[in-house]
Formats: structure tokens, sequence, C-alpha cells
């Protein structure tokens, strides 16, 4: 899609339209066959998949939890999934298999859903001031629903993460560097750094060409995936991402190449602490658009070609 110039864009609603679509665009496979990730069954149970609300003083949000089959009362990890532009709860839990994964290895998955009158494309407004702070905006209502799951539910709080796709992803970064306390790491795939776009138009400029975040005190742990041939959101931004979460520390840094079963090349990037502990770890997809690495064509924004993105993020978090 081509973007006109930003002298064009006259009005606000037209301004969100566009970063809407461009969030929002991506060339589904064609002819893929419904993906089955054989490196991640789903259970032959299956868990609840339930709906809820959340109200803080910003606003209402509906999520939606799933709790695995295998939940028995014992604490259990908390995954907090957000969605991409047009996407839903149920969309995103189709394309990338996470519930899958969680009655697999037992953790809680949450998938807030961003409202139509918050944005009339249900993007994440990860490029607003007031969406990018400590308790205010969408942040607070991303950190309200995962305290009252945690108040609700047997949840380990030492093993709470948060990941997210395109917009999803920005805000996600948005979650990990506001919310420290709450989030002990985080997935950001095809996303942006926190604080890299301050409003509508500097967001269309840092989707094109990277844009870098505000600056962080201590390593956030973090996976980031995205592919070197997405036109929607520059894969440099990963790049910003990686140096965002890593802070002012000095980690030791090897890079891995590898392809996937089906053929699809990536470069993996893994930055260790001092202990040997790998603390930022970076995918880089070779070819691959803007989509959900590895996953599931019968959601959107989903490939299911590529490194399984949704099975590596469970790994790498529960290494922490």
């Amino acid at each position: 899609m081509k973007i006109p110039p930003i002298k064009h864009l006259l009005s606000a609603p037209r301004l969100t339209r566009v970063l809407a679509n461009a969030l929002s665009v991506l060339d589904r496979p064609k002819g893929a066959e419904p993906a089955q990730n054989l490196r991640s069954p789903a259970s032959a149970r299956s868990g609840a998949f339930t709906d809820h609300n959340i109200r803080t003083d910003a606003g209402t949000r509906r999520y939606k939890l799933y709790v695995p089959a295998a939940a028995t009362g014992r604490e259990m990890p908390l995954l907090v999934m957000l969605h991409g532009c047009k996407q839903s709860p149920d969309d995103f839990a189709a394309g990338t298999r996470m519930n899958a994964l969680a009655d697999q290895h037992s953790f809680l998955v949450a998938y807030p859903e961003q409202s139509a009158s918050a944005n009339p494309q249900k993007c994440w407004n990860w490029f607003n001031p007031e969406d990018q702070q400590r308790g205010a905006g969408e942040p607070s209502l991303i950190a309200g629903l995962t305290r009252q799951i945690i108040a609700d539910y047997p949840v380990a709080t030492s093993r709470v993460f948060v990941a997210g796709l395109s917009a999803g992803g920005a805000a996600a970064s948005v979650m990990a560097v506001t919310y420290p306390d709450i989030f002990a790491g985080v997935g950001v795939h095809s996303g942006l750094a926190c604080g890299a776009a301050r409003d509508l138009p500097s967001a269309l400029a840092v989707m094109r060409s990277g844009g870098t975040g505000v600056a962080t005190l201590r390593p956030i742990p973090s996976i980031v995936f995205h592919g070197d041939n997405d036109s929607v959101v520059n894969a440099e931004n990963a790049n910003r991402v990686i140096a965002q979460f890593q802070g002012p520390r000095s980690l030791k840094k090897a890079v891995t190449c590898g392809e996937s079963a089906d053929g699809t090349k990536y470069t993996r990037t893994a930055h260790r602490d001092g202990v040997g502990r790998v603390v930022l770890e970076q995918w880089l997809i070779h070819g691959a658009a803007h989509a959900w690495s590895g996953g599931s064509s019968t959601g959107s924004y989903s490939s299911p070609k590529g490194p399984d993105a949704s099975s590596e993020m469970v790994r790498f978090f529960f290494q922490l």
C-alpha cells in the first residue's frame, strides 16, 4: 500500500485510518494448508476460554482468558497476549495457537481486546503519549486486568509475561517498560520500541525507518521476532527494541544461523548476562513479511512458514 506524504494527511481521523491500514496490511500465504503445529500439539482435552471485563478510571475493556485443561489449583505462569489491528482475541488465539501450548505446558493466557471506540481499527494506541505512561490510559487497563487475573486465579506472580504482534507488539513494549514489577519478560513480534513515536505522523515515520525508544535502566528479558521483508513495520525496529531492552549494561552476543523445517532461513542473536543466562533473544526471519511466524492460517496476520514464534516465546519465558 502506498502511504501518502505526511503533509497531505490533514486531519486526525484521516491519520488514524492511514496508520491503521498501514499496520494491518498483510499478504496472507496463498494456497496454504491449515497449519498443524507438530512442535506444539494441542492437548486431547481443551481448557476453558471465557469472557471477562475490566473497568478502571481509564475506561473498560473486554478480555478473554484461557485456563488450561490440566489446571489443578497450583500456581501457574500467566501470558498476556496483545493482538494487532483489526484482530480479536479469538482471531489472535487461532493464529498463534497459544492456547494449545497452554494446555501442553500448563499456563494461563489472557487476550485483552482493544475497543473500536478507542481506535476505529482496533489498534492499540502505542503512539499516544497518554498511552505510554504507567497509571494512565491503555497501560493501566492492561495492568489492571492482569492484576485482576492474579487476584482471581492461582498465578505465579514471578512468572507473568506479555507479548504482542505489530501494534500489539508495540503495546507489549510499553507494558514491559512501564510495569516491570508485573511483567518478568516480553515478546515483541513485528513491533516497535516504547516511546518510538509521540503522535500519528511520527508513528508513520518510525514504521518506515525505525525509531529509538525511551532509555531503560536495566535489561528487560525479551524475545523479538521480525521478518526482513516486512513492508509494514521496518525490521530496523527490531534492533531498536533490543537496544531499548538491553539498557546501559554490556551483554555478550552470539549469532547463529538456522533453517526451519519448511526451509525458511533465520538469524538468531542471543545476548547473555554475566552468568551466561540469555536475557535478550532476536530472531530475524529471512524473506518473511508482516506475519506471526510459524502460526496458523486459520487466524489473520499469521504465516505457517518460518520458526514457531509461539513455541520459542514460551521456551524463552520458561527459562527465565
